[in-house]
């Protein structure tokens, strides 16, 4: 069930004994996990609710949770962007919704960011250094995945042996990313600390620079080229470049020369993890949505080359053994043109050529109900987890403090918070 912001404000005062919401307004979020809101306080403050609509994604948070505890003040001191804070959460059956306190800036869409002056796109390629360059143990400590070069590789073609079996996929696309599977040297990396959903909906910006980075839900150690797969998805090659000479020059360990091969695999290999999600769901929107797009990149690929992602080349299966492909090649290394992917298994996050981008619809707000939530279980924050200051009741007219029975929201106005 999707819950619009004006319920989740209502959540919100139960998780965050105090908290007395005064306007509302939906954000930007992975849409097929979670229904997020941003609040105002009546003392000017701002937090932002995330409520999972189903037990895979309520566990997600529950991780995030996890991962931003262990980020110790010390280490979240090193980082060049502020990290989310989690301020209370609250159980509504068997699914945990969290509220967080607010972090400056906002999203902007890939269009924007590839618009945006080459000083964004190095802050871009700076801060993705600095997760690449988190010390293991952090990941460790927290019991969190970690692979090497060949776990990844095989647990990427089960994805693929999985995607298969939907009978969905088209073969060409199956051929493709086999043989990059099988390509032993493209798979040849030093393991790092991944943020693993990084898209542009989870970093914060401010101007020209890069104020937050959100959605902390699949840390772990494994290939950096999972970062990039959104930025190789834009198939704005300046912006790619820029980003990628930023970050290069910020890693303390230089990136490999296959790294945006990876990344261009790991774009157009999110459709099918993308359809297996829609098909697990039984979502057919999502399920129609990934079917049509990836008939397009196969469509693309056969009259373009699409973007290289094997080192060795792919033979045809219409001519003799050794004749070139006739796809297009780039360098190693190289970000190349052609067919896009989304860089994120949540939903489409780029864009792919010849695909009208899903448009995403504004959230319509009805006039403001009293509304009635079935019973809650808050769940105390631990003692070394910031939590918001107490509020003092005004002097003259104390007012009731909210409580899991007490979720009033009668008084809260729904506008755009962003506009604020």
């Amino acid at each position: 069930m999707r819950r619009k912001p004006i319920e989740l404000a209502a959540v919100a005062t139960a998780a965050v004994p105090g908290l007395t919401p005064t306007a509302v307004s939906s954000a930007p979020d992975d849409a097929a996990d979670f229904d997020t809101a941003l609040l105002l306080d009546s003392e000017g403050k701002r937090w932002r609710v995330r409520s999972p609509r189903h037990a895979e994604a309520s566990a997600r948070l529950e991780t995030e949770f996890l991962v931003l505890r262990a980020f110790a003040p010390g280490i979240r001191a090193e980082l060049p962007f502020l990290m989310p804070t989690v301020a209370g959460s609250v159980r509504l059956g068997a699914l945990s919704t969290f509220v967080y306190s607010h972090l400056a800036g906002s999203t902007r869409s890939v269009e924007e960011l590839t618009a945006g002056p080459d000083q964004l796109a190095r802050e871009i390629g700076v801060a993705l250094a600095a997760i690449h360059d988190l010390p293991h143990a952090l990941v460790s400590n927290a019991d969190l995945p970690s692979y090497t070069p060949n776990e990844f590789r095989q647990r990427r073609l089960n994805e693929l042996d999985q995607a298969a079996t939907t009978g969905k996929i088209p073969p060409s696309l199956l051929r493709r990313w086999e043989h990059a599977l099988e390509d032993v040297s493209l798979w040849r990396f030093n393991p790092c600390v991944v943020h693993g959903d990084l898209h542009e909906d989870n970093l914060l910006v401010e101007g020209s620079r890069v104020t937050a980075v959100t959605g902390w839900t699949d840390l772990r150690i494994g290939d950096p080229a999972d970062d990039l797969a959104w930025l190789v998805a834009s198939n704005e090659q300046d912006f790619v470049d820029t980003v990628l000479s930023s970050y290069t020059e910020s890693r303390r360990d230089a990136p490999d020369k296959h790294l945006l091969r990876r990344a261009a695999l790991s774009a157009e290999f999110a459709l099918a993890q993308y359809l297996v999600k829609g098909i697990a769901a039984g979502d057919a929107a999502m399920i129609s949505e990934a079917e049509g797009m990836l008939e397009t990149l196969a469509s693309d690929i056969a009259e373009h080359g699409g973007q290289a992602i094997s080192v060795e080349p792919l033979p045809s299966p219409a001519a003799p053994s050794g004749t070139p492909p006739t796809g297009t090649d780039m360098a190693d290394g190289g970000a190349g043109q052609g067919a896009e992917a989304p860089g994120s298994a949540d939903g489409p996050a780029g864009g792919i050529a010849g695909v009208t981008p899903v448009a995403v619809q504004p959230v319509t707000v009805l006039p403001i109900p009293a509304p009635v939530l079935p019973a809650v279980q808050v769940t105390p924050i631990p003692d070394d987890e910031p939590a918001p200051a107490e509020k003092p009741a005004p002097a003259e007219t104390p007012e009731k403090v909210p409580t899991a029975e007490d979720t009033s929201t009668a008084a809260i106005t729904v506008i755009d918070v962003n506009k604020h």
